[in-house]
């Protein structure tokens, strides 16, 4: 268990956290601080018993908890008693590679469920983000762990075009117009905030225009296993650890590939990824994908 937690004061500035109830923000940091919590920032714990060392019946806790859960500060899989913070590595970042390595202790004691995978999921991108030494420090069964959550061999068999002109976009173009009442299910600006923390390499989204809306909103309608963020999750950590697509590595004369969501979401560029076309070890030598 890690035995030292960092709480960031700016947490006093974050409009989510303010918008808690006092018992929901007292929740959170009995979560944040609680002895079972691992490095990984999950744990195996019950609502009842959660409550129980609060003093309080479980109906106020789990109001209190489901506060902090709908504003995306806590996961909960009732049936595997997993409890996670998808931020707690952010604000409690492994000090050296060595810390890394002893995650393998914590995954250990993590229920397995689709919680847990988004949480290897973040710790490997994490790691990769920080370096070289910190990359090649994750334990094997991360990777392991990892690769079985994305589909390496998923086809593509809708027709982009046909679901392009049949979706909705905010602005009104390809599809119905806007204010005819169809909501829009995509959840763009959780993608897009997925993106630039599992890839800050990557180039930063600063305008989300009504094509490029279109395009990510047909790449999720394509298949019902996108249509959740994990699945965004995990494909953008697969995506981080391509040396290639995060420009760790160019052929001769050729700049460094410098990527973006604008092409990871184009329908044969996410084809070519989904197949592992960028993750050779001859990454190199592939060349630059096309900029089609």
């Amino acid at each position: 268990m890690a035995r030292y937690r960092k709480v960031d004061p700016r947490i006093w500035n974050d409009a989510k956290f303010r918008g808690l109830s006092d018992n929901a923000k007292l929740t959170f940091f009995m979560l944040l601080t609680h002895p079972g919590m691992t490095a990984l920032g999950a744990m195996r714990a019950t609502v009842a018993g959660l409550a129980e060392e609060m003093g309080w019946s479980a109906e106020a806790f789990r109001e209190a908890f489901s506060e902090v859960i709908s504003k995306g500060m806590a996961e909960h899989d009732p049936k595997a008693c997993f409890v996670g913070l998808p931020n707690f590595i952010r604000y409690n970042e492994p000090e050296s590679p060595n810390v890394v390595k002893a995650w393998i202790g914590a995954l250990d004691l993590l229920p397995e469920c689709e919680q847990r995978e988004r949480t290897v999921a973040r710790a490997v991108a994490y790691a990769q983000g920080k370096g070289k030494a910190f990359s090649e420090a994750l334990p094997e069964a991360f990777r392991e762990a990892l690769s079985k959550t994305m589909p390496y061999q998923e086809q593509e068999q809708e027709q982009e075009q046909e679901q392009e002109q049949e979706s909705p976009s905010p602005d009104g173009e390809g599809g119905k117009p806007a204010g005819a009442g169809v909501a829009d299910p995509c959840p763009h600006q959780e993608i897009i905030a997925a993106y630039h923390r599992l890839l800050p390499m990557g180039r930063q989204v600063r305008e989300w225009t009504p094509a490029r809306a279109s395009a990510l909103r047909s790449r999720w309608r394509e298949k019902p296993a996108r249509q959740v963020l994990a699945w965004w999750e995990r494909f953008f950590t697969y995506v981080s650890q391509s040396a290639f697509l995060t420009g760790q590595v160019s052929r001769p004369g050729h700049k460094p590939f410098e990527l973006s969501l604008d092409w990871l979401v184009k329908h044969e560029n996410m084809a070519k990824v989904i197949e592992g076309a960028y993750h050779d070890v001859q990454d190199a030598e592939q060349g630059e994908p096309a900029h089609a």
